[in-house]
């Protein structure tokens, strides 16, 4: 009896060191402050094999330079700035410590007035600042036979809201990707996984200066 009691307190003892190490792990990655990457198909990695979107290179280029953060990817292809609108307390719920905001493309390629995506980054990222995130702006530009003044304006619009919350910008995420080879797909819209790996790239030395080890 004594023996077959032992046999079961050491089985016990065995089940939970096995136990253990799930909890262990998983514990501190969710209680790690969040990055989320808030956006469109660049954002969702349309036409990429899982795990080479670039919100997966900047989880591992930060990892790699000792900051501890959750790159999260809150990404949905053909999303629109109406469609961030509606999709904020979803990004809101995850309190995130920062957020990287890229949408505009799909207003620009259906011919979305460009006031009315000013009025939706407005309220993007003042909802975000005033839930205590911080901002940055991701922008980009569209092909030549939309216009020159159409794309003028489109073009201001993410350094103008930007100057507005006196956050982060990069006007033109694909500036020096486009001319780099097959950073681009087929489509000369979305990143290749080597172009995603270059926008992580990028988007890691804007964001430093707001993260803390």
């Amino acid at each position: 009896m004594f023996l077959r009691n032992r046999i079961h307190v050491r089985f016990a003892l065995l089940l939970a060191l096995c136990l253990v190490p799930i909890s262990v792990c998983a514990a501190p990655r969710r209680a790690l402050p969040v990055i989320d990457c808030f956006g469109d198909s660049i954002t969702a990695g349309y036409g990429l094999a899982p795990g080479k979107t670039y919100p997966d290179d900047l989880q591992s280029d930060l990892e790699a330079r000792g900051y501890r953060y959750r790159v999260v990817n809150s990404g949905i292809s053909g999303n629109t700035t109406k469609d961030g609108v509606d999709r904020l307390q979803e990004v809101l719920r995850l309190h995130p410590a920062l957020v990287l905001v890229e949408f505009g493309g799909n207003d620009g390629l259906r011919g979305i007035p460009i006031a009315d995506t000013r009025r939706n980054l407005d309220t993007i990222v003042s909802a975000l600042l005033h839930a205590g995130s911080k901002v940055v702006l991701l922008g980009i530009t569209l092909p030549p036979n939309y216009g020159p003044d159409y794309i003028r304006q489109f073009n201001a619009t993410f350094p103008l809201v930007a100057a507005r919350y006196h956050i982060p910008v990069i006007p033109n995420i694909y500036r020096n990707v486009y001319e780099v080879p097959d950073a681009i797909q087929s489509d000369g819209i979305h990143p290749t996984s080597a172009g995603a790996r270059l926008l992580a790239h990028n988007f890691v030395s804007v964001i430093e200066p707001l993260l803390h080890r």
